[in-house]
């Protein structure tokens, strides 16, 4: 069972289609946030919010200033984040989330050029209509034997941040020493001191 599992999931994974939209994402990126001064605002409800931190928190450690958003407080005032210069990755396995479908709404409202990046298993959706670029999963079945919760859909947006944050890093010249200069504690930050 344990090898079905992960013969699924790795499956899953190199059948992410690789298209154009890695660059366009990519160039979006640097574009906006590192030569320009605005911040990566990621976004997503459940599982998906929790691999948009993810997402966020390595790209700030990175070299990308990088935020997470949740999309409930977004209503409530934490909308204020967002600037004009920003780009928004939001992540929504449907494309249907309705918190995530009337962010756009709001974040549109606030500044209507605002570039989305959008990573989803549904290309035919809201969401990947709305999107400046289209990033899909793949569609891959869920593993859970209920078909329901989110397992390989959270491994393969994981996997596709990754993507994301590693050619970020190559088209910035990112270094160990700007890794050295974000990590002050724990191993890592010793790791990258220890072999300048």
């Amino acid at each position: 069972m344990m090898r079905q599992i992960l013969d699924a999931e790795s499956l899953a994974v190199k059948q992410i289609p690789v298209t154009d939209g890695y660059a366009d994402a990519i160039d979006l990126i640097v574009d906006r946030v590192y030569r320009g001064g605005g911040k990566l605002v990621t976004s997503g409800m459940g599982k998906c919010g929790q691999i948009a931190d993810n997402i966020a928190t390595t790209f700030s450690s990175t070299g990308i200033p990088a935020v997470f958003l949740h999309p409930s407080e977004a209503q409530h005032g934490d909308l204020g984040v967002l600037q004009r210069g920003d780009v928004l990755l939001l992540l929504s396995n449907s494309g249907r989330t309705s918190e995530i479908v009337a962010l756009v709404s709001l974040a549109h409202n606030l500044y209507a050029n605002l570039p989305i990046i959008v990573i989803t298993g549904n290309t035919e959706s809201p969401l990947a209509a709305v999107a400046d670029v289209c990033l899909h999963t793949g569609g891959a079945p869920e593993v859970c034997p209920l078909g329901l919760t989110p397992t390989t859909s959270t491994t393969t947006m994981t996997v596709i941040g990754d993507v994301l944050v590693v050619g970020v890093m190559n088209i910035t010249g990112f270094s160990r020493q700007d890794y050295a200069l974000r990590h002050h504690g724990g191993y890592l930050g010793r790791k990258s001191r220890d072999l300048q």
